[in-house]
């Protein structure tokens, strides 16, 4: 039986730093935001109702999840990292199995696949990730003190290369796809009761403490040869789960209070840049990756209860100001307007310094691009999932983004799992691209999809039609209590049991 759980919906809201920018009218809720009309309440609502049930969104939402449905090795669950590229073969990323577990009870829900089905791709996983081997030993093992290899060979399940790290934040994604299939797997059937008791496994066996050489502040990762990380999890960015998770564990949490999320928050940095107001973090996949899992909608710490907003609205203002960016081009890069936004960590076409407009430009082929007022590293290419993946934050400018990258670019942009991972309208230099290809006329574009990028677009596709995964985490014990102890409260958590 479906059960995709119903999302109040919303009504208009006025930003809270004043009207929306180039005339928009806001459709996202905000912290402090006033009550519309009747009228316009009813004119939100049937908006949002037809952005929801969308024909496009649905085929992309379709198309992205079969990502992980098809390039998964049924037999351990290890999803590529990306594909088709071959460079790097059998190549799994352990973040795409979190994302790849989090979207097979998407993959029930809307019909893709049966629910036996995703029961025994979730089994499979769960009982590779539980059984493999760990220890501190260079090679051969595929974890370490409950915490997984960043890379794994996608056949053998052990490291991929000497030099890869037992990752922090990895791990933690991994785990959050985990806990989202604990939470929907709540029947009665040994296999779902198995999945739940796995799931338990997993989470509790993450060793915290032991990342933490300068606590309370969490570091990156480990390496067999070299010891722990030198650099900490710090400032606002991605690893706002992990700190979560960290802190909701009951066997080695990385803080008993919350002194690790208050070393965290201190070095955020509260900035304005393009008419918004928000604490920064320049590439966009920073303001989505925690909130594919946990709604930040009413909830907050006590840094943003100083600031008077949420997660959630400081999302949709970090949407906002790449549009508002995007607008003004001030690089003057081909392709940038209203509906062509989102600078987000991605492919690029090469690492190569070239002439564009008469000045030397400096191009990349994958980085942690980002646009925002404490760094820029934008060299034109944009990635489909900065639009998407804002969704539920910003409808109301991300399903017109979202449309115009398919209808503009068309094939060369959109295939067989939905967009791929990146392009470039700027970088038309043929024989110059050392990855993707070079449309004439067009530009460049991407030719792999990447799960890091797949995952946040399935999610938050469903997450803004129905709130699914946001439905579960909050059935989560775990969750619940690694929130509260960061000092979270309101909204929906105030209810939680």
């Amino acid at each position: 039986m479906r059960r995709l759980a119903t999302v109040a919906v919303v009504a208009l809201a006025l930003a809270s730093c004043g009207a929306s920018p180039q005339g928009v009218e806001r459709l996202s809720p905000g912290a402090g935001s006033a009550e519309a009309s009747d009228a316009q309440g009813r004119s939100v609502r049937r908006r949002l109702a037809d952005a929801r049930s969308d024909p496009f969104l649905a085929e992309l939402e379709a198309r992205t999840f079969r990502y992980f449905w098809e390039l998964a090795n049924p037999a351990n669950g290890l999803v590529p990292d990306r594909w088709p590229d071959g460079a790097l073969p059998n190549f799994a990323s352990i973040a795409a199995v979190g994302f790849g577990l989090t979207a097979y009870p998407i993959g029930v829900e809307r019909g893709f696949v049966s629910r036996a089905d995703a029961r025994e791709r979730v089994l499979a996983t769960l009982r590779f990730f539980a059984n493999a081997p760990q220890g501190p030993e260079a090679m051969g093992r595929t974890g370490y003190r409950g915490f997984f290899y960043h890379f794994l060979d996608s056949n053998t399940g052990t490291r991929y290369g000497s030099d890869v790290e037992l990752s922090t934040i990895d791990t933690a994604l991994l785990l959050a796809g985990a806990l989202a299939c604990q939470s929907y797997f709540d029947g009665a059937d040994p296999a779902e009761a198995e999945i739940r008791s796995l799931a338990d496994t997993l989470y509790r066996a993450a060793d915290w403490n032991f990342m933490q050489p300068r606590a309370p502040l969490v570091c990156m990762g480990w390496y067999p040869d070299r010891g722990l990380h030198d650099h900490d999890w710090r400032g606002y960015d991605e690893a706002m789960i992990l700190y979560i998770l960290a802190l909701g564990s009951p066997t080695h949490p990385a803080s008993p209070d919350a002194s690790a999320w208050t070393a965290f928050t201190s070095t955020y940095v509260w900035a304005s840049w393009y008419g918004q107001e928000y604490v920064a973090f320049p590439p966009l996949f920073g303001h989505q990756y925690t909130q594919v899992w946990l709604d930040g909608r009413g909830i907050q710490d006590a840094y943003m209860r100083g600031k008077g907003i949420d997660y959630f609205e400081n999302s949709r203002r970090a949407a906002y100001a790449q549009r508002a960016y995007a607008i003004a081009n001030p690089a003057a890069w081909a392709g940038y307007d209203a509906d062509s936004w989102g600078v987000t960590a991605c492919d690029g076409p090469a690492d190569v310094t070239l002439v564009y407009h008469g000045s030397a430009r400096r191009f990349w082929t994958y980085a942690g691009r980002g646009a925002g007022a404490t760094f820029m590293l934008d060299d034109g290419t944009i990635a489909p999932t900065g639009a998407v993946a804002s969704l539920p934050f910003a409808p109301e400018i991300a399903v017109a983004a979202v449309k115009a990258m398919r209808d503009r670019w068309g094939d060369d942009l959109y295939s067989t799992y939905g967009f791929f991972d990146a392009f470039n309208p700027s970088f038309t230099f043929a024989g110059k691209a050392t990855a993707g290809r070079v449309a004439p006329g067009k530009g460049w574009f991407d030719t792999d999809y990447l799960g890091l990028d797949q995952g946040p677009i399935v999610a938050m596709i469903e997450n803004f039609r129905s709130g699914f995964v946001w439905e579960l985490m909050k059935k989560n014990p775990y969750v619940v209590s690694g929130l509260r102890r960061a000092g979270f409260s309101g909204g929906w958590l105030d209810a939680a049991p």
